[in-house]
């Protein structure tokens, strides 16, 4: 049974906008995804909201952002959505207990340290016959590779920063911001750098992935600034080391600080104002979403990084 009537007015229809709101954080995005009007995706939105007794997406700026009760309703939500076309398909479900399987993931090292510890921790302890293979991340993101099926996930940087991912399903995983970190016998004053000081300094610059360009010196160019990068690593790690006994800066995500930081040798210091933010995302082909063991991969990720 239902627990109010208003429950009774929602169809499927209603389901998959939400999904699609949620996903697209747009109605003319979810309007398109769902080839329907976006007059047909307002007026599903407005039934949800008020079904649900909630506002359910608010409406910024940028973009249309889940509340927290839309959050807590996604997954299940979703998997309505799964459980239906299971029963249309009459496919099984996937059961990781059955068989080794093989997952193909493309990230960098944000995930590797991150995320994947845990993932595989989880593997173990409910003794999964799974094995993941880690691809590294280039410049690009492996079009090809991804919709043929050579690649199940991508995890990248965002949002929009690899304009060939559009054409792919995605979810966010974790947002994150940067900060300095720096040698104890180093660290500047109140524990902060403002751009002057910040670009007086040497850096390190970690390159977990191959790109051209990144954000940090996007956005110093923007402000007609430019650092002097003294070293390249391949490793968070390696990065963190050079910067032991001297001046150097190093920049890295909070969460990777927080995790690989020795606060008995280093300090996390402010970076200056407006240096931008970022998520971590994760990137599917849409014909892999239908696929239950794609799927449960997904699941999986997305509950270690809630």
């Amino acid at each position: 049974m239902l627990n109010s009537n208003l429950l009774r007015k929602l169809d499927m229809q209603d389901l998959m906008v939400f999904v699609a709101i949620y996903e697209q954080s747009s109605v003319t995005e979810a309007s398109e995804t769902l080839c329907v009007s976006q007059s047909t995706v307002s007026y599903c939105l407005k039934k949800l909201r008020t079904s649900f007794e909630d506002e359910l997406f608010i409406n910024t700026r940028n973009a249309m952002w889940p509340t927290s009760k839309a959050t807590s309703m996604y997954s299940h939500v979703t998997h309505i959505i799964n459980s239906i076309n299971l029963c249309h398909s009459e496919a099984k479900a996937f059961d990781p207990t059955q068989k080794e399987i093989t997952f193909n993931i493309c990230a960098p090292e944000y995930f590797e340290l991150l995320i994947l510890p845990n993932l595989l921790k989880g593997f173990i302890k409910d003794n999964l016959p799974i094995i993941v293979n880690t691809h590294k991340f280039h410049k690009d993101v492996p079009v090809e590779k991804l919709v043929d099926g050579r690649i199940d996930l991508v995890i990248c940087a965002g949002p929009n920063f690899h304009q060939d991912a559009k054409g792919f399903k995605s979810k966010i995983l974790l947002d994150d911001d940067l900060v300095c970190v720096v040698d104890k016998r180093f660290t500047p004053p109140d524990n902060k750098f403002n751009l002057e000081t910040f670009v007086a300094r040497q850096h390190i610059f970690p390159t977990p992935w191959t790109s051209d360009t990144n954000m940090v010196d996007g956005w110093l160019g923007k402000q007609g600034y430019t650092r002097q990068i003294v070293a390249r690593t391949n490793s968070y790690v390696a990065a963190l080391k050079m910067i032991n006994g001297t001046d150097l800066v190093l920049t890295l995500p909070r969460r990777i600080q927080r995790l690989i930081g020795d606060e008995t040798r280093f300090v996390s210091c402010k970076a200056p104002a407006g240096l931008p933010s970022f998520t971590i995302d994760m990137l599917w082909d849409r014909n892999a979403g239908q696929n239950s063991a794609n799927t449960w991969l997904r699941e999986q990720i997305a509950k270690v990084c809630a």
